[in-house]
């Protein structure tokens, strides 16, 4: 009457579904988590600060450099 292979699905072939499932979803929350704390600590740059890492890699020239500079001391 009664079947003794009745868990034997989700036991034998389907319980490896589970745990994939719980690790990928625990990686997850420990990537978002890890994100979360770093960007916290990090103060936004400011216009002046990424006008100024340009002209040091090179991207502008002195001169746009300066003209930049005095738009946003206006």
């Amino acid at each position: 009457m009664y079947n003794d292979h009745t868990m034997w699905g989700f036991m034998g072939g389907g319980m490896w579904i589970f745990w994939l499932i719980f690790i990928i979803v625990v990686l997850l929350l420990i990537k978002v988590f890890n994100t979360v704390t770093n960007n916290a600590g990090k103060p936004n740059e400011t216009a002046l600060e990424i006008l100024e890492k340009r002209y040091a890699k090179g991207e502008i020239s002195k001169q746009e450099f300066e003209e930049r500079k005095k738009e946003l001391e206006v």
